[in-house]
C-alpha cells in the first residue's frame, strides 16, 4: 500500500519536474545559442540542422512506439501536423533565434511570459473560453493579461540603467549612435520575442486540440518536427545567400547542434506534448516565470552579459499578470466543479483545452 502510494505521488508530481527541466533546458539552449551566433553561426542553418537531426531520431521512434495500438494517419491529420511544424518550428524557432541574435536570452525568458495572456486572448476569440465583463473573475482575468502585456511592452521598449554586482549604475559612456543601435536591436528582438510568444500560444492550442482526437503523442512530434524541417530547409535555402554559412565547425558550433537537437527538440517537445496531454496548455505556460531567473542568472555567468532595471521590472509586471489570471481560471474552475455532484473536476485532466464556462 505504501509503495503505491509512493508511486502515486511521484506520478502526480512528475509534470512538475518535467516542466521544471525542461526551462532549465530551454533556457540553456538559448545561451548555448547566443554563444554560437555571436561566433558568427547563421540561426537559419542552426534551426535546419537541429530539426532534421531531431526528425531522424524521432520518426524510427513513432513508427516503433505504439505500433499496433496507433491510429492510421489521415490527409487532414497530416495538414494538422503541417500546420504544428509551420507554428512550432518555422515561425517560432526562427523568430526565437533571430530575436537571442539581436538581444539575448534574458529578454527571452520574459517575453515568453506573454505566451499566457495571449492564449487567453486567442482561447476567447476561438470560443474556447467566454468572457463575461459584468463577472468579477472574467475582470481579473482581464486585468492580469492587460499586465502581462504590459510588462513585456516594457521589457522590449525599456532597458533602463544597468545593475552590476547589485548596484544600480548608469551604463559606461557610449557614443549615442552605439546606444541608439543598441535600443533599436532590443526592440526588434522584442518583437520576433512577441511574435515567438504568439505562434507558442497557437501550437499549444492546435496541439491539445489534435491530442483529442489522435493519441499518439511520439508520432505527433515526429511528424511536425520532419514538417518544420522541410519548410525551414526551403527558407534557410532562400535567405541564406553564403555557401560558407552552411559549413560548421567541429567544436562548439556541432555541440550546440546535436544539443539542440537531442535536448531542444527531442527531449523538450516528447516532453512538452506528454504535459499537455496530462495538464493542459495553461500547465505548461505556468513555468514560463522559472525561466527568468535561470536566464537571468546564465547569462550573466556564462554570457558576461549585464542585468537591466527594464528587465527586472517588466519581467515582475509579466509573472504577476500571468499568475492573476492563473488564478482567477482557478477559481473560474473550483467554481464550475463544485457544481456537479459537489465534486472539482480538473479541466487539465479531462480536456487539454482552456474550458468553456457553460
Amino acid at each position: 500500500m505504501d509503495e503505491m502510494g509512493v508511486g502515486g505521488r511521484l506520478l502526480k508530481w512528475s509534470p512538475f519536474a518535467a516542466m521544471i527541466m525542461v526551462e532549465c533546458l530551454d533556457v540553456g539552449l538559448s545561451t548555448l545559442g547566443k554563444a554560437v551566433m555571436d561566433r558568427g553561426m547563421n540561426h537559419f542553418v542552426f534551426v535546419v540542422y537541429s530539426n532534421a537531426i531531431a526528425t531522424l531520431i524521432l520518426l524510427p521512434l513513432a513508427f516503433f512506439i505504439n505500433r499496433s495500438t496507433r491510429a492510421p494517419l489521415s490527409f487532414a491529420l497530416l495538414c494538422k501536423f503541417f500546420l504544428l511544424g509551420t507554428l512550432c518550428i518555422t515561425v517560432m524557432q526562427n523568430c526565437v533565434f533571430t530575436a537571442i541574435d539581436y538581444s539575448s536570452p534574458t529578454l527571452g525568458s520574459a517575453m515568453s511570459n506573454l505566451s499566457p495572456a495571449v492564449t487567453f486572448v486567442l482561447a476567447v476569440i476561438f470560443g474556447m473560453e467566454k468572457l463575461n465583463i459584468g463577472s468579477s473573475i472574467s475582470q481579473i482575468k482581464v486585468t492580469g493579461t492587460v499586465l502581462s502585456i504590459s510588462g513585456a511592452l516594457l521589457v522590449t521598449l525599456y532597458k533602463g540603467l544597468a545593475i552590476t554586482s547589485f548596484r544600480i549604475q548608469h551604463s559606461p559612456s557610449q557614443p549615442l549612435s552605439s546606444l541608439l543601435a543598441q535600443t533599436s536591436n532590443w526592440t526588434i528582438g522584442g518583437l520576433f520575442f512577441a511574435t515567438a510568444s504568439l505562434s507558442l500560444a497557437l501550437s499549444n492550442i492546435t496541439q491539445a486540440a489534435i491530442l483529442k482526437g489522435y493519441s499518439s503523442q511520439s508520432t505527433i512530434v515526429a511528424f511536425y518536427c520532419l514538417f518544420g524541417t522541410i519548410q525551414t530547409a526551403i527558407l534557410s535555402l532562400i535567405v541564406v545567400r553564403d555557401p560558407n554559412d552552411w559549413k560548421i565547425s567541429p567544436d562548439i558550433d556541432l555541440v550546440s547542434i546535436f544539443y539542440s537537437a537531442i535536448i531542444g527538440n527531442v527531449v523538450t517537445f516528447s516532453v512538452v506534448t506528454w504535459c499537455i496531454k496530462r495538464k493542459g496548455p495553461v500547465f505548461v505556460s505556468l513555468f514560463k516565470p522559472v525561466g527568468i531567473a535561470i536566464a537571468d542568472f546564465s547569462s550573466v555567468i556564462f554570457l558576461g552579459e549585464t542585468l537591466h532595471v527594464g528587465s527586472i521590472l517588466g519581467a515582475v509586471i509579466i509573472a504577476v499578470g500571468f499568475y492573476t489570471v492563473l488564478w482567477a481560471q482557478s477559481k473560474e474552475e473550483n467554481a464550475k466543479g463544485l457544481q456537479v455532484d459537489g465534486q472539482s473536476f480538473p479541466s487539465s485532466q479531462e480536456s487539454p483545452l482552456l474550458e468553456t464556462i457553460p
